[in-house]
């Protein structure tokens, strides 16, 4: 057996192209469905530019982390500054020119040193910005270099990220521009001359240089060096075999297998379509060969790979940012994440496990299955780097400092083993590699930045949450509702990072103002459902990447991966409806029942929508099923009697009925 590999691309592997077999590339899926994978092939002498560019920043990060970060006035514009240099010599102005043009064209040389002028202004004139410039005002040169900064950040965003936040944050600036036209007193405002506009974007704080590019300049960058560092040590495999070890023989093992790896991986990868790329290629076609057709494989392994975002430690760039929305340490909110993330994860894994029940697919036979004691002693000590950001974090210590003893640990771990040993040429590639994997995360948070901008100084977050409010007529359940709407649109076209930066701006504030929920708990919730919105269709990213693998129906894919990881739309209700279950005001007892009912009520709908419990269910018993499950989300001890027995009475009456006849498929053999 061919176990995936993290690295280079590797013809070999499942996923590469082959043309005796006609395999679908992953490089040419990530480029189809991940913007963030279409940089340049070709940059023929650009390439030292690149990599001197790449290493400094990596360098820079490594510095403040070691040293403690500048003043946000210096750190993030040469955080963006040097990032949106890079994206220009890196991404075409348009997609599908990465593999035409050889080298950087003139333009975008000339569009690089630009964005390295604009983004350095801020550093070389900081004093009078911060000082001078508040009291006389802006010259027209600070203007000329604000406009210029504004509208790199826009482009630079649309070549790496895509057009849908573009749009969204021309759209808030369209809005703050003319917000005196609009007719309607709900919306209106005195509106921005185009002078004041750019120079609070990009010569302050209250734009791009907000909290989200803040985060990204300190925490973030950190830890995506971290990922690729720790990707370099081998973990990707040892991830793989690992799950394939504790899972691979028991029921629709392959399919659990794929759970095990992507939550693992997901612990070090911050994209669900780069994890469901990643882990699939190996992952997707050992189930067609277990038996499970396209759709369910590729469905199997995107919704896996999208719960990857919120399984601790590292929940992706999003999490960062709501540590500082919220004024809650990252400590807490990795605490927080761990049982809903445990209750995603079970509830994925339950409907693989009834859907392969229903199916008649087995495991795996142990003796073809790599030998967990063997691979932990081998290989057990590639954990220690996940160890050190857990420990580092609960004794107090910050994100960066626990990020660079991560990055530290890490490199000391490559040492073991000679085929991961960190040369000094490696390290310089792993130190460009990490460069280069954190720019999309940069230009969105910038952009995101101006979006939150508007959002605050012309009131319109405040407006908006009254409009939830009012669209929910008062009720908890339907301002839910309308709020997981909201994400799930704003997520078909913007990142997570940037769905969950305006989702927080805007539909956040109405769940704590209008009904007094904990802050952590509304914020969550807008978070889960920004992720969850790349399995749902009908523009549903990790969904069709894994269609793409599996040569399947990309819109079945996707309503297949709705139907397995229906826990990712149950389990946000839950942790607002009770809060202990994030860890707020916990009782152990209540607690303790909470995660019951909870797991209880994912069997329910799980079996509901799998159709089958321990026998094939009928309508009427999914029916019941589905409805007994979605009672026992609330915290309710009467619901949840209710609701288990009703489950407790359909379980009984399946188990009075003979079996079913299930003719088990003939999986395709598997060598090692």
């Amino acid at each position: 057996m061919k176990w995936f590999k993290s690295g280079k691309k590797d013809k070999n592997r499942p996923g590469a192209v082959s043309a005796s077999t006609g395999q679908v590339s992953a490089d040419e899926i990530l480029e189809k469905f991940d913007r963030e994978s279409t940089f340049r092939r070709n940059l023929g002498h650009w390439k030292w530019a690149v990599l001197v560019i790449a290493v400094g920043l990596s360098l820079f990060h490594l510095y403040t982390g070691y040293r403690g970060a500048f003043e946000a006035r210096i750190q993030g514009p040469v955080h963006l500054g040097t990032a949106l240099a890079l994206i220009f010599l890196l991404y075409p102005a348009k997609k599908g020119w990465q593999h035409k043009q050889k080298g950087v064209p003139w333009y975008d040389a000339l569009l690089s040193l630009t964005a390295l002028i604009a983004g350095y202004y801020n550093v070389f004139f900081y004093e009078q910005l911060v000082t001078e410039k508040i009291i006389f005002g802006y010259t027209i040169t600070d203007i000329i270099i604000a406009t210029l900064g504004v509208l790199l950040v826009l482009e630079a965003t649309r070549r790496c990220v895509g057009l849908p936040i573009v749009i969204v944050a021309a759209a808030a600036m369209v809005y703050a521009l003319f917000g005196n036209l609009i007719p309607t007193k709900l919306f209106a405002h005195a509106g921005f001359s185009w002078d004041r506009l750019v120079t609070d974007l990009y010569l302050t704080t209250k734009g791009i240089f907000s909290t989200p590019i803040q985060v990204s300049s300190t925490f973030i960058f950190l830890f995506l060096l971290f990922g690729v560092m720790i990707n370099h040590t081998g973990v990707g495999k040892f991830f793989n075999d690992l799950a394939f070890a504790l899972t691979g023989r028991y029921t629709g093992g392959q399919a659990k297998a794929a759970v095990v790896a992507s939550a693992m991986e997901g612990m070090v990868s911050g994209s669900s379509v780069a994890n469901t790329v990643g882990s699939g290629a190996f992952t997707i076609p050992m189930m067609k060969k277990a038996g499970y057709k396209p759709e369910f494989a590729a469905a199997a392994e995107a919704s896996a790979s999208t719960g990857g975002q919120i399984m601790p430690p590292i929940m992706g760039a999003a999490a960062f940012i709501m540590a500082s929305y919220t004024n809650t340490p990252y400590s807490q909110i990795m605490l927080a994440a761990i049982i809903p993330a445990m209750l995603y994860f079970l509830g994925v894994c339950l409907a693989r496990h009834l859907a392969a029940k229903k199916m008649g697919i087995i495991g795996v036979s142990r003796d073809r299955l790599p030998d967990i004691k063997r691979l932990m002693i081998e290989r057990g000590y590639l954990l220690l780097p996940l160890v050190i950001i857990f420990y580092t974090l609960m004794t107090g210590r910050t994100p960066m400092r626990a990020a660079l003893m991560a990055i530290l640990v890490a490199f000391l771990v490559s040492l073991i083993r000679k085929e991961t040993r960190m040369t000094l040429r490696k390290l310089i590639n792993v130190l460009e590699e990490g460069a280069r994997t954190a720019l999309p995360v940069i230009a969105a948070c910038a952009s995101a930045g101006i979006i939150v901008g508007v959002v605050v100084q012309t009131g319109l977050g405040g407006r908006i949450a009254d409009g939830i409010i009012t669209l929910g007529a008062g009720s908890l359940l339907l301002t839910l509702f309308f709020t997981m709407i909201a994400c799930l649109i704003l997520g078909m076209g913007l990142p997570t990072t940037a769905n969950y930066v305006v989702t927080a701006s805007l539909a956040a504030p109405a769940l704590v103002l209008g009904f007094d929920i904990p802050v952590l708990a509304a914020h969550m919730f807008v978070f889960y459902f920004g992720i969850v919105a790349d399995i749902t269709p009908p523009v549903a990213l990790a969904a069709y990447a894994g269609a793409g693998l599996a040569r399947a129906n990309p819109f079945k894919t996707a309503v297949t991966a709705t139907m397995l990881a229906a826990a990712a739309y149950i389990i946000p209700y839950m942790f607002v409806l009770n809060p202990q279950i994030i860890l707020i005001e916990v009782d152990i007892l209540f607690l303790t029942f909470s995660i019951i009912t909870a797991i209880i009520g994912m069997v329910g709908v799980s079996t509901a929508l799998v159709g089958f419990f321990i026998r094939r269910a009928f309508v009427w018993e999914r029916i019941i099923l589905l409805a007994a499950g979605l009672l026992l989300i609330s915290p309710s001890i009467l619901l949840g009697v209710a609701g288990f027995s009703a489950i407790a009475v359909i379980l009984f009456i399946q188990s009075r009925r003979p079996k079913d006849e299930v003719q088990s498929p003939t999986p395709t053999p598997m060598t090692m």
